[in-house]
């Protein structure tokens, strides 16, 4: 029998197209069968969270950073040409009419395909997010956690 290939993704960006790369990626891994993990950290951080706000107990610095940050993968923006917001509509529109998934979608498939989706717990803490600000299905670890799933890993990526 041949040995488990395994997959790991750190998602470091929070620009939708590079999260959406990150995304078709894991989902092809994990439809040849390979272990899957994305490891989300930093502004990779922004793909986990819920779309709604949720009320937390924060303080005036954690507020702001929330305020800051997209909420959800549908508010991410573009890394090039993001024109204010016009260019992920743009992108967005390209994209259905070539029949592309978006990217919550790819999101909800990679959880069907049971790719392991981490959020950094060191940056839930540093950027003030509570747990229930980010969506079911994620488990909350840190980096040994993620050198653990890597160390015996056959695709290491960063993005």
């Amino acid at each position: 029998m041949a040995e488990q290939k395994k997959t790991t993704i750190i998602l470091f960006s929070g620009d939708y197209d590079k999260v959406m790369a990150a995304y078709i990626i894991a989902n092809g891994a994990a439809a040849y069968d390979h272990e899957v993990t994305i490891f989300h950290t930093f502004w990779g951080l922004n793909a986990l969270r819920k779309d709604e706000p949720i009320q937390a107990d924060k303080g005036f610095i954690e507020k702001m950073f929330a305020k800051m940050m997209p909420r959800g993968a549908n508010k991410l923006g573009l890394s090039k040409m993001n024109y204010a917001g016009f260019g992920p509509k743009m992108i967005k529109d390209v994209m259905k009419k070539h029949n592309v998934m978006p990217l919550p979608d790819l999101i909800e498939m990679a959880k069907e395909q049971d790719v392991k989706l981490v959020a950094c717990q060191m940056t839930v803490d540093l950027f003030g997010l509570t747990q229930e600000e980010i969506m079911e299905g994620v488990e909350f670890a840190g980096v040994a956690a993620y050198l653990a799933d890597a160390e015996d890993g056959n695709v290491n990526l960063f993005i």
